[in-house]
C-alpha cells in the first residue's frame, strides 16, 4: 500500500512538473510568438508611414510653395502694381484689391490641409491685416482722389513692416523646420 501510495505521489509529482514545465514552455513560446508578432505590425506601420511620407512631402512642399507665393501677391507693392490700371478711380481700386486678396485666398484654402495650424494662423492674419490695410488706406481718402494716393498711402502705411512678412518668416520657418 505504501508502494502505491509512494508510485501514485510520483506519478502526481511527476505529472505535476511536466504541467508546470508545459505551461511554462508554452508562456515563453507563446510571448515570443506574439513579440513577432507585434515587431511584424509595427514594422508594417513604419513601411506604411515612410510610402505615405513619400507621397506627402512633394504636396506639403507644394503647399508651402503656394502660401509663400500667395503672401508674395497679396503683399502691398505686388498688390498694387497687378491690380492698378489705368482710369480707375479709388473705389475701383480698393475693390479690386480687397476682391483679389479674397480670391487669392480662396483659392488656396485647401492648403491648410498640409500646414501647421498656427502657420495657418498667421497667413491668415496676414490677409486679414492687408484688406484692413487697403480699406483704411482708403477711408483716409475721398472718393474723388487720385488713386495713385491710395496706392501711395498703402505703401506708406507698410513702410514699416508688410504684414506678409511675419507670415512668410513663420512659413520660412516651419519649412526649414521639417525639410
Amino acid at each position: 500500500m505504501k508502494t502505491i501510495a509512494l508510485l501514485i505521489l510520483l506519478v502526481v509529482t511527476t505529472l505535476s512538473a511536466v504541467a508546470i514545465t508545459g505551461w511554462i514552455l508554452y508562456l515563453l513560446v507563446k510571448r515570443y510568438f506574439d513579440n513577432q508578432q507585434k515587431e511584424r505590425l509595427l514594422q508594417m506601420k513604419i513601411d506604411e508611414r515612410r510610402e505615405t511620407l513619400k507621397v506627402v512631402t512633394p504636396i506639403r512642399l507644394q503647399a508651402y510653395e503656394r502660401m509663400a507665393l500667395f503672401l508674395e501677391r497679396i503683399s502691398p507693392d505686388s498688390l498694387v502694381l497687378r491690380c492698378w490700371q489705368p482710369g480707375m478711380d479709388l473705389k475701383l481700386l480698393q475693390g479690386v484689391m480687397t476682391k483679389n486678396i479674397r480670391d487669392e485666398w480662396e483659392h488656396n484654402l485647401s492648403q491648410q490641409v498640409y500646414i501647421d495650424t498656427a502657420t495657418w494662423a498667421h497667413i491668415r492674419e496676414a490677409k486679414d491685416e492687408m484688406i484692413n490695410l487697403v480699406n483704411s488706406s482708403a477711408v483716409t481718402l475721398t472718393d474723388t482722389d487720385d488713386p495713385t494716393r491710395l496706392a501711395a498711402s498703402i505703401f506708406a502705411s507698410a513702410a514699416q513692416q508688410r504684414p506678409t512678412d511675419r507670415a512668410l518668416e513663420i512659413l520660412h520657418k516651419e519649412i526649414n523646420e521639417l525639410f
